[in-house]
């Protein structure tokens, strides 16, 4: 039994003529005839009743078309993820990021990729968030890892990982030597805030944070990238809130400051086109669930 007899079968079953069925088939009928002949001979049932006015599915014939349907079905993704497995060989991924994902997302996709699809040519792209949002959707690139999401019919979004954000202060600063702090402590301080077009979620979450606890902060300077946060601080400009993964990158002038009440939390998501979800794409998903507790929106 081959692919083709389940076409034909098919066709018949859901044309019931015939020379209908011949035609969508482009086929000739004396052909197409002896096709289904064939079939019910190796299967062994008359699959189809034949008269000069109608053919009608038999009980047994009703009840193959059923599996007949599931198997062409099953054949011809086996032959998408095929050839789409193939097609990723000669194709590229482009990647967009926020600094946070190359330090703590890409040393767990990067070596999956690189051993499933050797011959896949990788470009990364270091993007604010706004930008990655539509390059995803232009189909710039092909996943985007940002710190908010927009929704959206043609994307699909998950949340990778929350992590909190972290106080530092300057390593001379009249409370470095207090254990914990009040976050009132922050009130009428110099800081330095993330521009708000460079980070904007970073930017409404500070904002919302101070306004909820009525703090009012001399705004020194906007930066551009969490990097210049760190050496302003580090230079005594002031203090500043940034996502905890910054932490490594200290020097020996900052110090992460504890404080009693809770800071915010800020997240990382990725980002791709629902209609270019990909076998690599699909393996980037995959790798992250195992070792982050995923959800999709």
């Amino acid at each position: 039994m081959e692919l083709r007899h389940l076409r034909y079968f098919i066709a018949v079953a859901e044309e019931l003529n015939f020379t209908k069925a011949a035609q969508r088939m482009c086929t000739v009928q004396p052909s197409l005839s002896q096709q289904i002949k064939d079939l019910e001979h190796e299967v062994g049932v008359q699959l189809l009743m034949r008269t000069n006015r109608k053919v009608e599915l038999t009980a047994e014939g009703q009840a193959f078309l059923k599996e007949a349907r599931l198997s062409l079905e099953h054949a011809e993704k086996a032959i998408m993820d095929a050839r789409q497995i193939a097609q990723l060989s000669k194709e590229q991924l482009n990647i967009g990021f926020v600094p946070v994902a190359e330090m703590k997302v890409f040393p767990y996709i990067m070596p999956n990729i690189r051993a499933q699809f050797p011959e896949l040519k990788i470009h990364f792209h270091s993007l604010m968030d706004i930008d990655q949002i539509s390059a995803v959707r232009k189909g710039e690139i092909d996943i985007a890892f940002t710190r908010y999401v927009e929704e959206s019919p043609e994307i699909e979004s998950v949340q990778i990982f929350t992590e909190p954000l972290a106080l530092i202060i300057p390593k001379n600063s009249p409370v470095a030597e207090q254990r914990h702090i009040s976050i009132k402590s922050m009130n009428q301080q110099d800081f330095i805030i993330s521009d708000e077009h460079s980070s904007p979620e970073l930017y409404r979450i500070i904002q919302d944070f101070f306004k909820q606890n009525k703090l009012n902060v001399n705004l020194v300077q906007h930066s551009t990238n969490i990097l210049l946060n760190v050496n302003l601080v580090g230079m005594g400009v002031g203090w500043s809130l940034v996502p905890s993964y910054v932490i490594p990158l200290l020097g020996d002038k900052i110090l992460v400051k504890s404080t009693v009440e809770p800071l915010p939390t800020i997240g990382l998501y990725a980002s791709y086109r629902k209609d270019r979800k990909n076998e690599a794409i699909e393996l980037i998903l995959k790798v992250l669930k195992e070792q982050f507790y995923m959800g999709f929106f």
